[in-house]
This record gives structure tokens, sequence and C-alpha cells, in this order.
């Protein structure tokens, strides 16, 4: 053993050199890495940024965020990166604006991977980082550059936003470091999701929180901020400061830090200086038609449509799909799907050139390369709307164009929301050489496609809604709107009807009434207080008590009629309310007119007579209709409650008394996992049970009728049997066969033949014997007769 044993002594010495190597190696690998932690930690806090700052490599960051940064080709920052990261890692709270394309998302990124980083942050120490965006594509689009940036890092993350599975997500959740996700799935998965956590949250950003705030997310944004820890450090970005952004911030950060890139000797500090800005004007039944033409004549461009409303952007696509421009054309709005919001984001993005028809989905934040032209068929809500709109061209330092087409009514308001911004936006003419009217081509459309008709049929809708429902009137005119000449731009044989529409011409015509019979009301004060002067008698008359009353005025016309004068003294009834309406239907002067009776006096040629509500005729219909009004007024209210109500429940107990449901659910995945077959025979088993249930049930149903029915034939016998006279003596009872025209015959004796002259005929029945009380007496005597009857049977045979 020991000659065998010497040959293997040299390698296992190897083998535990090599071990041990191992072990220093990692050792010394460990403690480099907390040296270089605590240098960065301490370079972080210490960097001042030098007059030449402007790489990534400048930065008092780890190498595996630079060598991410160098695989996705960062090389150079932005002013926004300049200035917030050094800032962003030393752990200080930041409200950052800066204008759209200016790279925000790196702003953020770095300092979220390098403080999680620094932190040692590890799969079990669970939630490290949030992010929120306010759309979906947004929130993809900081998921894929976070996933480029962070390849070299260890960390998990996670996107987690409306549209995708719940349960996949549920399942992945816990594992997260690094979370982005849009604010409404957020909170869902935070109040349901068990084992989702964020006590230990060490960063929360904020991304485009001004839309966030727009989108109607402030409740559910107060929501998610009552989760997450207060010790925790915020960072807020917005291409707009306004004041609910300058209030969430106020809500969510710690002495934070401003910073914003926004240059204030430039003409347009919101927008980039190499963004080329125009408007023209047009009419609303014009705006296809020069939208094809635009489109027709820049087919090698990437052009980005803005409208208003979703059903716009699907008729618009639909249509001039059909109409084959020559160039590519998409569709993006928040009723699609997903899955196909996410391929046509994708499709536009590697597209060279395209025409993607948007709402503000689009708007905000989201970074399409090399877009050219982006035009706004429909003008913004607002100018921080027209800012991102036209951010998503001229990107960082390309150059873009934009075109807004405005309407007469809307250029001056339009203007005004502008320059308050600082922003100055050229006029341009249209060549009407160049515009080709699609007019006719769409009506063809709409005839020959009844879905085609459909879809403009919305879109003519949702359009005039939207132009309603916007706060700034002195941009959005509704009243203005050519709404006939608009509905036969689209195609349309008519106008459609507008419910809301209708309701404000109703309106205005209500005010419009009011305010003439005030103006009428003014006059003839003014008139009565001229003439007032004249006599004796206008002077008693105006320093009497009475008091004039304005009287309601009908909302189509304008009655001129004397006004009636009350005296405080004395009682009004409801009648003298009655006579003082105005345009009174002639029935209800009706039923108090005394057409018949002559007056007691003479000379008044119509009396009116107060109706009386005790037992009089006249009232009687009146009082049904009130009854008939009430019932029907009842009915309706139970009728509600039925509806309100839940349907009542059959119940069975079983052996031990507990309730169940006549047709139990089983457990769904038990009864799938048999499959098919397994269904199969269930479902026959369920049968069979029934059948024979069936049977159960009929039979003593059966038995049950019969049990019937023999009581009934006993009873009737009985009443056959004893039938009392109508004086008091005992009739008898009739057993034989009665005359042909009908009666009982007992099954008990036989009918006499033919051949039988000497039997006597049987008494025929006393109808007018009504008593049928008979006693102890009549019954015997019924079984003597009886008994007689069937003795004279048996003597005959």
């Amino acid at each position: 053993m020991a000659a065998h044993a010497g040959p293997s002594n040299p390698l296992k010495l190897r083998k535990a050199k090599r071990n041990g190597q191992a072990i220093r190696s990692g050792k010394t690998k460990k403690i480099s890495e907390k040296q270089r932690i605590v240098e960065l930690e301490s370079a972080a806090a210490e960097f001042e940024a030098p007059e030449d700052f402007k790489s990534f490599n400048d930065l008092p960051i780890s190498e595996l965020t630079k060598r991410g940064l160098k695989k996705a080709f960062f090389k150079d920052m932005t002013d926004i990166q300049m200035k917030s990261i050094p800032v962003s890692l030393k752990g200080k709270d930041i409200l950052g604006a800066a204008r759209t394309g200016s790279g925000k998302t790196l702003a953020f990124l770095i300092p979220v991977v390098e403080i999680l980083y620094r932190r040692k942050w590890g799969p079990s120490d669970g939630l490290g980082a949030l992010i929120i965006s306010p759309t979906r594509e947004l929130a993809v689009q900081i998921f894929e550059v976070l996933r480029s940036i962070g390849c070299y890092h260890s960390f998990s993350a996670g996107l987690v936003i409306g549209g995708k599975n719940l349960k996949d997500e549920r399942e992945r959740l816990s594992r997260m470091n690094i979370l982005v996700a849009t604010p409404g799935r957020l909170l869902q998965h935070m109040d349901q999701t068990v084992g989702f956590g964020s006590d230990n949250l060490q960063m929360l950003v904020l991304d485009e929180a001004d839309r966030i705030l727009d989108m109607g997310f402030s409740r559910t944004l107060t929501a998610l901020l009552s989760h997450l820890p207060k010790s925790r450090q915020t960072l807020l970005f917005s291409a707009t400061q306004t004041e609910s952004v300058t209030s969430l911030a106020r809500l969510s950060l710690q002495s934070p830090i401003s910073i914003s890139t926004f240059d204030p000797a430039s003409q347009s500090g919101t927008t980039p200086r190499s963004l080329s800005q125009h408007y023209l004007l047009c009419t609303l039944d014009q705006k296809l038609s020069i939208l094809w033409s635009f489109i027709k004549s820049h087919l090698q461009s990437k052009i980005l449509v803005f409208m208003s409303s979703c059903k716009q952007v699907r008729f618009v696509f639909e249509t001039f799909c059909k109409m084959h421009p020559g160039v590519p054309l998409l569709h993006l709005h928040g009723k699609m799907k997903q899955s196909a919001r996410l391929t046509m984001y994708d499709k536009f993005t590697r597209s060279s050139h395209a025409v993607l028809f948007a709402t503000d989905i689009a708007a905000r934040g989201l970074d399409f390369p090399s877009v050219d032209w982006v035009l706004q068929v429909d003008v913004p809500e607002d100018a921080d709307t027209y800012i991102h709109r036209v951010g998503r061209t001229a990107r960082y330092e390309s150059k873009g164009n934009g075109l807004m087409f405005v309407m007469p009514s809307e250029e001056e308001g339009m203007q005004a929301a502008l320059n308050k911004k600082g922003i100055i936006v050229e006029k341009i003419k249209i060549r009407t050489s160049k515009t080709q009217n699609i007019d006719n081509q769409l009506q063809n459309l709409a005839f020959q496609d009844p879905d085609i008709k459909y879809l403009g049929q919305r879109a003519f809708v949702s359009y005039l809604r939207s132009v309603y429902l916007h706060k700034d009137k002195a941009i959005f005119q509704i009243d203005e709107l050519p709404v006939d000449r608009y509905a036969e731009s689209l195609g349309l044989p008519g106008t459609p009807k507008i419910k809301f529409l209708s309701k404000e011409i109703a309106k205005k015509k209500k005010n419009a009434s009011r305010t003439v019979a005030v103006l009428q009301a003014e006059i003839a004060r003014e008139q009565a207080e001229d003439t007032s002067d004249g006599g004796a008698a206008k002077e008693e008359e105006s320093s009497s008590d009475e008091e004039e009353t304005s009287l309601p005025v009908d909302t189509m016309q304008v009655v001129d009629e004397p006004k009636v004068k009350i005296s405080k003294s004395t009682v009004r009834t409801k009648y003298d309310r009655m006579f003082e309406r105005k345009n009174q239907k002639l029935e209800h002067y009706g039923k108090l007119i005394d057409h018949d009776g002559a007056s007691d006096d003479g000379d008044d040629l119509i009396t009116l007579k107060r109706e009386n509500h005790g037992l009089s005729s006249d009232s009687e219909g009146h009082k049904e209709d009130n009854i008939s009004k009430r019932k029907l007024k009842m009915s309706r209210s139970k009728r509600a409650m039925l509806k309100s109500t839940e349907l009542g429940k059959k119940l069975v107990f079983d052996e031990e008394g507990n309730p169940h449901e006549l047709y139990e659910m089983g457990d769904a995945e038990e009864f799938f996992k048999a499959g098919p077959e397994g269904v199969k025979d269930a479902g026959k088993k369920f049968v069979e049970g029934e059948r024979g249930r069936l049977k159960v049930a009929d039979v003593a149903d059966k038995e049950e009728a019969k049990e019937k029915k023999r009581e009934k034939k006993r009873k009737r016998k009985e009443r056959e049997m004893v039938d009392p006279a109508a004086d008091g003596d005992i009739g008898l009872a009739i057993l034989a066969p009665v005359s042909d025209d009908g009666g009982y015959i007992s099954p008990e004796f036989d009918l006499p033949s033919d051949e039988d002259e000497d039997v006597p005929p049987p008494a025929k029945r006393n109808k007018t014997l009504g008593s049928r009380s008979g006693g102890p007496h009549s019954l015997h005597s019924t079984l003597e007769d009886e008994e007689e009857l069937a003795l004279q049977f048996l003597r005959k045979r």
C-alpha cells in the first residue's frame, strides 16, 4: 500500500494546491469587490464635475454599468444626464424637467442600477427599485433600455403592465429586484398579490409625472405612495412642470433638488431648436382631403399623425388602407389589445418610411427613431400636449417638422395658449392645385361596405363629443363646427343624430327665451314707473302692499301676457296658482267652468265654480285617474324592487342538516383532469341518475293522481246516495241507471235486460231535494232500499 501510495502523493498535493489557490482567489475577489464598492461610495459622495465633463466613463459608476453602456452604444451624455446623474448617485431626491428626447430615461436608470449595486442587492432582498410609467408602451421602452445597460449585473428585473396574464405576474413578482410598471396594474398587485412587499424599497422613479396625473391616476398614485416606505430616494422627471407635478413633488419628495435644462433665453424653451413648427388654416370638412394629399406627396417619409379619438383613428386607417396610398399604414390607440399595440409599436420603430395614425397614447415618452413629420389633424387639448406631440420628432440632435391643422374658430385661442409657453408656430398656406378631394371616394366606400359607414358614424360622434367635453371653450367651440359638411366629408349619406348636441341647442334656446323674458319684464317695469306719476289712482296702486310676481316662461316661446297682481293678505290656493300659469291647456279650465247652470248674476257670461271633491259625479273620473296613477306608480316601484333584489335559490338539506344547492358545481380542475372521456362519462352518469329520479317521481305522481281520482269518485257516490228533501223528509238514493239525460250507473249491479218488463222502473231523482244532512236514520233507510232493490234483481235471475 505504501508503494502504491507513493506515486499518488504528488497528484493529491497538486489538487490541494489548486483548491487553496481557488479559495485564496475567491477571498481576494470578495475583498477587492468590497473595496471597489467603498471606493465608488466615496467617489460619488465627493464627485465634482470637471469642465470637459461629457463621457459616461467620467462618472463614478461601476465597470459593469460602463460595459453595458458601451455595448448599447451610449457614449456621450446629454444635458439632463450631466446635471442629474451625479446628484442622484449621492442619494438625493430630484425634480427634473427637460424637453422630450433629451435622454431622461438614462438619467434615472443609471442611478437605479448603481445604487442597488453599491448596496449589494440580491434576490433575497426583494424589491429594491420601482419605476412607474403612464403608458404601457413607455414602460416597455424603459424595460428594454434597462435590459441593454444592465446586462452585466445580476439583478432580476420585471415588467408589470395591463393586458398581460395576472397569474404569471404573481408567480414571478416576489423575485424581482427592479420593477417597471403602470400605476393601475401595480396597485392591483399591491392589494391582491400575496407575498408582494415593498418594505425594503430603496428608489422610486416617476417618469412623465404630469401625464400620470393627467390620465386620472392621481388617486391611484396617492394609494401607491401610501404602500411605499418613506425612507426612500425619489426621482421625478417630466417634460413640463405643472402645478399638479409641483404638488406631487411636495407629497413624495424630501428636500428635492430641481434640475431643468430649459433655456429661458430661447424662443421656445420647451421644444427643440431643431424642430420646424408650422400650422395651416382649414375647415373641418377639408381635413381628410388635406391629410390624404400630404401623405401622397411624402411617400418616402416617416409620419406620425395625431387625432382626438380612437374611433377616428380606426376610421381613417381602414379607409386609407382601402384607397392604397403607396406607403405602409399603421394605427395605435387605447382600445387595441396589448399584443396588437406592441406589434404596431415595433413595426413603426423598425420602419424607415411609414404612417402611424395614433391618439395621445403615443404622445408621451415614446422614442420613435427618425420621425420626419408630426401631423396634428386635431388640435391638442392644451399647450403641454402640443409639446409632447411634436416631441416625437427632432429627438436629441436630429431635425424634425411639425404641422398642425387649425380651424378658423380655433386659431385665436390656440395661438394664445402657445404664446403663454413661449412657443411660436408659423402659419403656412395650402396649395389648392395639389390638394385632392376624396369625399366621393369615401362616399363610395361607405355605400359599398356597411362597416365603413358604421365606423364613419362612430368617428363623427366621437369627434364632436371630444370637442364638447374639452374645457377650453376659447379653442373648442362646438356651435362653430359645420356639422353637415363634416358628415359629407366622411362619406355619410346623412348627418347622424347627436343627443348631447341637441341638448346643447335646447339649452341655448331655453336660456335665450329666459333672457328675452327678463328684458321684457324690465322694459314693462320701467314703463310702469314712468307713467306712475300721471294720476292719483296709479299712486294708490303703487303705495299698496301688492307685489308683481315673475311668472315662469315657456322654454320654446315667450307669450306676452298681462302680469297678475297678488295681495299678500289673501290666501292663495292651487287653483289660483293654476290660473296664473302661462300657456295653460284648455282642458284644465274645462273642469272648473260651469257650462250648464245659469249664473245668479245676469251680467256674467261665464261663472267659475270650484270642483267638489266629495261624492259628486264630476269628480269620480278625476279620482279614478288619481287612483290609476297611484297604482301605476306602486307597480313601477315593485318592479324596481324586484329588479334590485336577488332571485331565490332552492336548497336541499343532507342527512346532517347542511344546506346545498340543487345542482352544485364540482371542482373544475378535478373535473377536467379526467379528459374528454371522463367528461362524457360524467355526463352519462348525470343523465342516468336524472332518468332514475324522474321514474321514481313519475310513479309517485301517478299514484297520487289515482288516489285523488278515487277520493273524488267516493265523494261523488256519497252525494248521490244521500240527497235529503227540501221539506225535511228522507229521500231515496238512486242506484239504478237514470234516463238518457245522463246519470251515474253503479258498477255493483248489472243493468236489466230489455225483456224485463215486470220490473218497475227506478224512481227518478228528485231535483228539488236540496238538503244533504241525513244522519243515522237516512243511512238506515238507504240500506233497506238497496237490499230490496237487490232482491228484485236476484229473483228475476
